[in-house]
């Protein structure tokens, strides 16, 4: 097969193959600076050259973060030279590698480390997470458990997969449970002190009305968790493309009902994804308390 035809190729286990190398890939860069950065001790609040701040003075981003972003793009760059890209840390453009021309529809949409806070922490739930869209849709897309080694990937159509750190895989299938409330959901917070307001009464009043709630600090992973059967529901205002494009698919391939948002964070959409036996319930619940609209920053 030539360059060209190699570039042009949109299949979904295609492109689901490649987000799984680089994945793993820049999961293993990650594990290996974070014990590089920070040893075995928590940076307080985390300081330190190593941490900075990106929204606020509670968002940060590490060199192991823009590390990881430059190892995907390079690598993307490599094998899928004229897809687009679209990162965290360094924005969008029209070609992954240096010199990409944009030749395809792919878009690859990248989280290098989706639980910043926890990684600077040691809290051991943050991920890589890599998707392929086509024409905007998630197609394909990969999230690795750096702290776990599990990877979580799906294509369009074939299904969602667990491979864990010893190579076993499993068929992902959310849970059976038809009652909200025996449901576990997890959410996230947003960085914006104004918008976490809003959420903090947001889930004072939906706690009564499930099992529990769960905050992880990862929505890929949240996502997965989903996926997986770990927790039976997901919902956050504010996330970004790359917090969801990778962990949407997965969830959505395993039976969630998945509601994305149309664009960006700074809308304050919700997102949500929901086992489908409460699925409806779900929405309902959130409409009445006011969580179905945008929650702004």
């Amino acid at each position: 097969m030539n360059d060209s035809r190699a570039v042009s190729d949109s299949d979904p286990a295609a492109l689901r193959a490649v987000a799984v190398t680089v994945a793993l890939e820049a999961a293993a860069h990650v594990r290996r600076r974070r014990a590089e950065l920070f040893g075995s001790d928590r940076p307080s609040g985390g300081e330190g050259h190593s941490v900075q701040t990106k929204s606020t003075d509670t968002d940060p981003v590490t060199i192991a973060d823009t590390e990881s972003e430059d190892l995907i793009r390079s690598r993307l760059g490599q094998l899928r030279p004229g897809d687009g890209f679209l990162g965290e840390e360094s924005g969008a453009s029209h070609g992954a590698g240096e010199g990409g021309v944009g030749e395809t529809t792919v878009q690859w949409v990248v989280d290098p480390i989706d639980g910043t806070v926890n990684f600077v922490y040691g809290i051991p739930a943050y991920a890589v997470s890599v998707a392929a869209r086509v024409d905007g849709v998630s197609v394909a897309g990969a999230v690795v458990d750096v702290a776990s080694g599990d990877l979580y990937s799906a294509a369009a159509g074939l299904g969602a997969t667990c491979t864990d750190a010893d190579g076993a895989v499993t068929n992902l299938r959310c849970t059976p449970v038809s009652d909200l409330g025996l449901a576990l959901v997890a959410t996230g917070f947003s960085y914006s002190a104004e918008r976490r307001a809003i959420q903090g009464r947001l889930v004072a009043e939906l706690l009564p009305r499930v099992r529990d709630i769960r905050r992880v600090g990862a929505a890929a992973l949240d996502l997965c968790m989903v996926a997986s059967g770990r927790v039976d529901a997901h919902y956050e205002h504010g996330l970004n493309p790359w917090d969801w494009a990778a962990g949407a698919l997965i969830a959505s391939e395993a039976g969630a009902e998945v509601r994305l948002p149309a664009g960006f964070g700074d809308d304050g959409e919700i997102m949500t994804a929901a086992a489908p036996g409460v699925a409806d319930e779900f929405a309902a619940v959130l409409a009445e308390i006011g969580a179905a609209a945008p929650v702004p920053a």
